[in-house]
C-alpha cells in the first residue's frame, strides 16, 4: 500500500511538473512609463505577456520602505470595470501638486474569464526589495526653470537612442518629447516595446514623463490605432496641449506626408480630413487664455511646414500656417527630414522661427522666464549649434 502511495504521489508530482512546463510564461513585456502628469494626476503604463487585471500602490517617497504600511490603491479600469488586457493603463488622481511619490505596479494572470467567476493564475509585481521603488513628481506651478530633452526618428535604433541620451546635460530632466517617427510602423504593441519603449524606461521613463509627438511612421500598421491607447494625453488625441514652466507647448500631428490616394496606405488614409478637424481643435485652442497669456508658446510637430513640396507639407501649409502665424508663436520644433536645418522668421511660410532636428541629434532644451536656450548635440557628444531665444 505504501509503495503504490508513492508511486501516485510521484505521477502527480510529475504531472504537475508536466503542467508547470506547459503553462505560457508571464512576464512584463515593458517596464513602467509615466505619461500625462499634471498636478494632481498621472497615469502609469506597462505590458504582460498574458491577459490580466492590474493596478498601482502609490506611497510617500519619504524615504521609509514600500513594507513600511499599506498604500493606496488604483486599478486599470473602464466604463466602471476592471480592465483584463496585457496592456495596462492605471489613472492616478488626487495627488499634491509639486510632491514626489514612490510606486509600485501589480499584475494578476487572468486563466479562465466568464459572466460570473474569473479565475486567477500569477501576480506579477515591481521589485522594491533589491531595487528603490520607483517614483515620480507631480507638477509645481510655480517651477520657473525647465529642462526636458528632444529625440526624434529613431526609427527603432535603441542602442542610438541610448547613447544620445547619455550626452544630454546631467541635470535632472523635467520631462522628454519624442519628435515621430520613433519606430518604422506600428505592426503591434511589442514593436514599440522593443523598438523604443523599453529603452526610454531604463533610460528616464519610469521616473520622467515623456510627450510622443506622432509621426508619419507611427500612422502606419495594423496597431497603428493603438497609439492613444498607449500614449495617454489630455485631449485622447494625437494633438493635444500641456504647459510646463509657464511655456504652452502646442502638440501637432501633421499626418501623413502623401495623398490619401497613394498606393502605399492600401485605402485606409483620411489625413486630409483629419488635418481639416484639427484645424478646428488649433484655433479653439489659441483662444484660450491659457495660451495668450503663456510666456511663451513652442510648437511641436513632426514633419516641418518648409521640407518639400510634398502633400503633407503642402497641407500643413495651408491650414496650419496661417493660424499660427497670427498666434505669437515664439519656436516651432520639428524633425521628418533627418538633415538638421534653422529657419529665421520670414525665410519659410511662417513669422517665426523653425528648428528641424535630425535623426543623429539630440536637443537639450533649458526654458527660463526670459529665454530659451538649445544646444544641438551630436552623435558624438559634441555641441553642433547653440540657439538662443530671448522671450
Amino acid at each position: 500500500m505504501k509503495r503504490f502511495t508513492l508511486i501516485l504521489t510521484v505521477l502527480a508530482a510529475l504531472l504537475n511538473c508536466a503542467s508547470a512546463q506547459e503553462q505560457p510564461e508571464f512576464k512584463f513585456t515593458c517596464e513602467p512609463y509615466i505619461q500625462n502628469v499634471t498636478d494632481t494626476e498621472a497615469t502609469i503604463v506597462w505590458g504582460t505577456s498574458l491577459d490580466a487585471i492590474s493596478w498601482v500602490e502609490i506611497a510617500p517617497h519619504d524615504g521609509r520602505s514600500f513594507y513600511a504600511e499599506e498604500h493606496p490603491r488604483f486599478v486599470d479600469s473602464y466604463l466602471g470595470k476592471r480592465r483584463i488586457g496585457k496592456l495596462h493603463k492605471v489613472r492616478i488622481t488626487g495627488l499634491k501638486p509639486g510632491t514626489t511619490y514612490d510606486y509600485r505596479i501589480f499584475s494578476k494572470e487572468i486563466l479562465v474569464r466568464s459572466a460570473y467567476r474569473n479565475t486567477y493564475g500569477r501576480i506579477l509585481s515591481g521589485d522594491v526589495y533589491r531595487q528603490e521603488a520607483p517614483s515620480f513628481t507631480t507638477n509645481n506651478t510655480g517651477q520657473t526653470d525647465m529642462h526636458f530633452a528632444i529625440f526624434n526618428d529613431i526609427h527603432e535604433e535603441s542602442e542610438r537612442y541610448a547613447q544620445l541620451y547619455s550626452f544630454v546635460s546631467k541635470s535632472p530632466l523635467d520631462f522628454v518629447v519624442l519628435n515621430g517617427d520613433m519606430v518604422n510602423f506600428m505592426d503591434s504593441r511589442e514593436q514599440l516595446f522593443d523598438g523604443f519603449l523599453n529603452t526610454s524606461s531604463k533610460l528616464f521613463a519610469k521616473s520622467t514623463p515623456f510627450y510622443m509627438v506622432r509621426g508619419n511612421h507611427e500612422t502606419r500598421g495594423s496597431a497603428s490605432e493603438e497609439f492613444t491607447n498607449m500614449f495617454h494625453t489630455s485631449t485622447g488625441q494625437t494633438f493635444y496641449s500641456f504647459v510646463k514652466g509657464g511655456v504652452f507647448y502646442l502638440v501637432l500631428d501633421g499626418g501623413e506626408d502623401k495623398p490619401d490616394s497613394d498606393i502605399e496606405y492600401g485605402e485606409t488614409a483620411d489625413f486630409d480630413n483629419f488635418r481639416t478637424q484639427e484645424t478646428n481643435w488649433i484655433k479653439a485652442t489659441i483662444a484660450t487664455e491659457e495660451f495668450k497669456q503663456a510666456k511663451a508658446r513652442v510648437v511641436l510637430m513632426h514633419i516641418p511646414p518648409c521640407a518639400n513640396t510634398w502633400h503633407g507639407t503642402l497641407e500643413i501649409q495651408e491650414k496650419f500656417i496661417p493660424i499660427l502665424n497670427q498666434a505669437n508663436i515664439n519656436l516651432m520644433i520639428c524633425g521628418h527630414t533627418h538633415r538638421h536645418s534653422y529657419h529665421k522668421p520670414g525665410e519659410t511660410p511662417c513669422n517665426f522661427p523653425i528648428l528641424v532636428n535630425s535623426n543623429l541629434h539630440v536637443l537639450d532644451v533649458h526654458t527660463t522666464p526670459t529665454e530659451i536656450t538649445i544646444d544641438v548635440i551630436d552623435g558624438d557628444g559634441a555641441k553642433f549649434k547653440h540657439l538662443d531665444f530671448k522671450l
